[in-house]
């Protein structure tokens, strides 16, 4: 069979084959996104490095007696002197310091969650009035110093009879760590789909239960993330304690650190201060390495709708 070729019709426009053209450009931005990748890598590696080699280093010293200290400061200790954090342990009371820490930290934790989140839900899923008030009330929070407020925080102590008290403690931890929890986890509650709240609704759920039982589990990642920030600042607090508890049973393991760097007068117990020293900052970096693959998801998932 025989087959011709019929002439396009008038008008028509015949198509072009298409060429593949090579950009110049693209090695140019390839090899300046190498450049910047090469530099940023190179500033965090400095920056990982001034981070840790502190860490190491009071580590290493941790078990170096007072001579070493001082005679050889970068060098590795001959021998491990155990006695240092053990001494450090009973007779400059960090043990007591330790748990009175870790009393206050957990019921302060506990607390600040709980009330951050239960604000944080009610503001970024109800509309009413006075809505908007409240929640720039706590964002206006956190940009007050708590310097200023030590002297009428300390009368109002005084007055309820909470002063040199680890209740006491608590309660102020907790107002002092509302302000930026309630603004971090109501723009994650935001980000939360609200088809399974509306459904737990229609279901019979009251609304605390839909808050403790289907919204708050799905909260996990900004619990874990707020939480960890309000942990480190916990834990490190020194201002707040110094004020309102003098009380020697009661110090907290700021105080006591301080305790054992001013008690020992023209001696100074160096090693048993550098054991003191790791013995508060094991907790944190224990808790930023077990969450940090938490901390990120929680930062993320909250910045990202």
């Amino acid at each position: 069979m025989k087959t011709t070729d019929t002439p396009p019709p008038a008008g028509a426009v015949e198509p072009r084959p298409v060429v593949a053209r090579t950009d110049d450009s693209a090695p140019a931005v390839k090899k300046s996104g190498g450049v910047l990748n090469v530099f940023s890598h190179g500033v965090l590696v400095i920056w990982a490095v001034l981070v840790v080699l502190p860490l190491l280093w009071a580590v290493m010293t941790s078990f170096k007696d007072d001579r070493s200290i001082f005679t050889s400061p970068w060098s590795l200790p001959d021998t491990l002197h155990f006695d240092n954090w053990s001494r450090a342990w009973t007779q400059a009371h960090m043990s007591d310091y330790f748990l009175n820490t870790v009393l206050v930290v957990a019921g302060s934790l506990a607390g600040t969650l709980l009330l951050s989140s239960m604000a944080a839900y009610v503001l970024a899923r109800f509309e009413f009035p006075g809505n908007r008030f409240i929640y720039y009330l706590f964002v206006g929070g956190m940009s007050f110093p708590v310097i200023l407020a030590l002297v009428p925080l300390f009368y109002v102590m005084n007055n309820l009879g909470l002063l040199n008290s680890i209740h006491g403690l608590i309660l102020v931890y907790i107002a002092y760590s509302l302000p930026f929890s309630v603004f971090f986890l109501t723009a994650f509650f935001r980000t939360l789909p609200t088809s399974v709240a509306e459904a737990a609704i229609i279901d019979g759920a009251s609304h605390t239960r839909t808050f403790f039982q289907v919204m708050l589990p799905m909260a996990k990642p900004g619990l874990i993330s707020v939480g960890i920030f309000n942990f480190l600042g916990q834990w490190n607090q020194y201002l707040l304690p110094t004020v309102l508890n003098t009380d020697p049973d009661h110090k907290v393991l700021s105080q006591g650190l301080v305790q054992l760097a001013v008690s020992q007068g023209y001696k100074g117990d160096w090693s048993g201060l550098f054991a003191g020293l790791v013995m508060a900052m094991l907790p944190v970096l224990a808790a930023y390495i077990i969450f940090q693959r938490q901390v990120v998801a929680g930062l993320t998932a909250g910045a990202l709708k």
